[in-house]
């Protein structure tokens, strides 16, 4: 019996690899066995490498789960396997070309293995016309990228990879090179490679001709996924019962703990999933990381003038030049608003041009070339013969264009649209009240004087800044609320500043200690004292507490609220605005961009016309059919009653009949009784 099992051992590979792992030196000689019939197969293979080979599949894969047990004798095996795959892929079979590159994977899982050169061949075998290949190794690829930095960055190997990852994005084949790209992308965004070099990398291939290269590198800087985005879609779409939906299904019926306690499941359930879905994610960073962000600009404003791509990609190349010369605050706006001016004549998505409009716009930008902006905006847009909306729409996309270039607003068009605050259409009129209170903080002087509003400190400071124009302070303004030495609190303090973690004997009594908190009167010390200093004291004041030492981020805090309270204090020499006032100290401050929000905001919620209210009726009464009374039959077969064959007749056939005619001769008191009878009925139904 036991001779027998011994027998089968040469041709019982996993066996055989089972027991080598045990113990290697025991099994040495089979194992030299198997190694030269892997040669002799190899051989064989050499001579006709486009034919199927099952025998060496099983012998590769068996040398490559023994390799690590025989060092000595497979130092030379892995460098086979690549030299058969790098000469032959093309023509190889394809399951015989997977198991080649699935040993391989195994040897580099076990250390055996240069990652360097295996991965240069794996992005060489991308060119492959094999889905799930490509799929195995991309998989691979970021994973074993991801190993290697995970205890300290490996710089000269990212070096490497990345210079051939620039050659690899400028490969003929199309595949390669998306597969490549997509690598890269999958990286930075798991924070591998989030240098710089990597992100000038990716910027090739904005330039590529390939269609799915040109948008996907332009969605790695517009900050959008296309994956995540069908992710969220997909979440939309099969949503799940929402907590309203759960409260209704179980609190209809008899109220019993056990529904009680699914109700609860059902909501901790619910909870959980809600917490595992994640918001689209928006990364900017990279357009930070641009070596030369004007030059790049200026060759994608070359590429979109010339190109005949769709008006989607196109729209996306308007977008990421809006982002670069907006964040960057570059002069390729100068010959760029043109452009924008142009595609306001297609109304295709005209919101987002103007959105594009507004985030290109920046301090730098000659205000002659964004007026012209303005006024193509207020001509189509804000005109009585538009809808409200589109002039709200009109306005919003005027505010925050001026918002980020005042110089650009003349006082004839700023008080045209001020002459809409009274407009009958709530949008309109909120729209134009909030340019009328933009421009009471930006320059007030340009508003009628019945606009302008109560002066405060903010306003009297207030001043447009002439083009080019920069102010350089050599002190945190507001600094000036601040002490210009740090009080010493009654605790112990150590002589290097820090307080003693020691408990002394009278807080060892577990008695409560009293925290000193600021309170409005102090606040409102404070700022009349500040009030009454003159303008150059308060600089010098300022200025002394800047340099002296280093503020924490309370005292950044209370200097915040000392701005934001300029904003309401009346100026001096007139009666006080609000005495009392509570300031957010988490306010929303205007970031690098803009939303689609902030154009197409609408104060009030647009009437609906009588076919959308028809259909989110019917869309209501979908689900109705489980609330209603079922009537079955236990025959499906069998004849309605002469009780339902009575509602079906005609009225004027049951007129004369003898039911009818008694029903109207009814007294008072049998009306009564039969009426008391319905209700009784009627509770019974209810109460089941």
């Amino acid at each position: 019996m036991a001779g027998r099992h011994n027998n089968k051992l040469p041709s019982n590979l996993p066996q055989l690899q089972n027991l080598i792992k045990r113990d290697p030196p025991a099994y040495i000689e089979e194992f030299l066995q198997q190694y030269r019939h892997y040669q002799s197969n190899v051989e064989i293979f050499r001579l006709q490498p486009n034919k199927p080979s099952k025998d060496l599949a099983e012998l590769v894969m068996f040398m490559a789960q023994v390799g690590h047990c025989y060092r000595d004798h497979l130092a030379d095996f892995p460098q086979q396997l690549k030299d058969l795959l790098s000469y032959h892929h093309t023509m190889l079979d394809p399951d015989l070309r997977m198991t080649f590159c699935r040993a391989l994977i195994l040897l580099r899982n076990k250390n055996l293995i240069n990652p360097t050169g295996l991965l240069e061949l794996f992005f060489e075998l991308l060119r492959c016309h094999d889905k799930f290949l490509r799929k195995t190794l991309y998989s691979h690829i970021v994973t074993d990228i991801k190993n290697i930095n995970a205890k300290h960055k490996n710089n000269k190997l990212n070096t490497t990879l990345q210079s051939f990852m620039y050659t690899m994005l400028q490969d003929s084949n199309p595949t390669a090179a998306k597969i490549s790209l997509d690598v890269m992308i999958e990286l930075y965004r798991r924070n591998i490679w989030n240098d710089a070099k990597t992100v000038n990398v990716i910027t090739t291939a904005c330039f590529s001709k390939v269609t799915k290269i040109l948008v996907a590198g332009l969605k790695f800087f517009l900050g959008r996924d296309e994956g995540e985005k069908q992710n969220s879609d997909s979440e939309s779409e099969d949503d799940g019962p929402t907590a309203r939906d759960l409260m209704v299904r179980y609190s209809t019926g008899r109220k019993t703990t056990k529904n009680k306690k699914k109700l609860e499941k059902a909501m901790r359930v619910l909870k959980k999933h809600k917490k595992k879905r994640k918001p689209e994610v928006f990364n900017f960073s990279a357009i930070h990381l641009i070596h030369d962000p004007q030059d790049f600009a200026e060759k994608l404003l070359k590429q979109l003038e010339a190109s005949k791509e769709r008006f989607e990609v196109k729209m996306m190349m308007m977008e990421l030049i809006s982002r670069l010369v907006g964040i960057h605050e570059e002069v390729v706006a100068v010959t760029s608003m043109d452009g924008f001016k142009r595609e306001l004549d297609n109304f295709l998505q005209v919101t987002k041009i103007l959105l594009f409009a507004a985030q290109a716009s920046h301090q730098l930008v000659p205000p002659e070339i964004i007026q012209t902006v303005l006024m193509t905006i207020a001509n189509n847009f804000v005109t009585d013969k538009n809808s409200g909306e589109v002039m709200t729409v009109g306005i919003n996309a005027i505010k925050e264009v001026s918002a980020r270039c005042p110089l650009a607003m003349t006082e004839d068009l700023l008080q045209d649209l001020a002459q809409y605050r009274s407009h009958k259409d709530k949008n309109v009129m909120m729209s134009a009240r909030t340019l009328i209170q933009l421009f009471r903080s930006l320059n007030p002087q340009m508003l009628q004087k019945k606009y302008r509003g109560k002066p405060t400190e903010a306003t009297s400071e207030a001043k447009i800044h002439e083009y080019g124009e920069l102010t350089a302070k050599d002190y945190i303004p507001g600094a000036e609320v601040l002490d210009l030495d740090i009080k010493e609190e009654d605790g112990n303090r150590e002589e290097d500043g820090w307080e003693s973690a020691s408990l002394s004997e009278e807080d060892e009594d577990g008695e409560w200690i009293d925290v000193h908190h600021s309170s409005d009167e102090e606040q409102k010390e404070l700022a009349e004292k500040v009030q009454a200093m003159p303008a150059e004291e308060r600089k010098a004041k300022a200025a002394a507490v800047s340099t002296n030492r280093l503020l924490t981020q309370e005292e950044f805090q209370k200097i915040r609220l000392a701005q934001l309270r300029k904003e309401l204090n009346s100026a001096p020499g007139k009666s006080a605005k609000r005495k009392n006032i509570e300031i957010d100290s988490e306010d929303e401050t205007r970031g690098e961009l803009l939303s689609l929000r902030d154009i197409e905001h609408l104060h009030k919620k647009p009437k609906s016309d009588k076919e959308t209210r028809l259909a989110t009726a019917k869309a209501g009464k979908t689900d109705r059919k489980e609330y209603v009374k079922k009537k079955t039959k236990l025959n499906p077969f069998a004849s309605s009653t002469n009780k339902e064959k009575k509602k079906q007749k005609n009225f004027m056939m049951m007129r004369y009949s003898h039911n009818i005619r008694s029903k109207n001769k009814r007294s008072f008191r049998e009306k009564q009784l039969a009426l008391r009878e319905a209700l009784l009925k009627q509770r019974k139904r209810l109460i089941k």
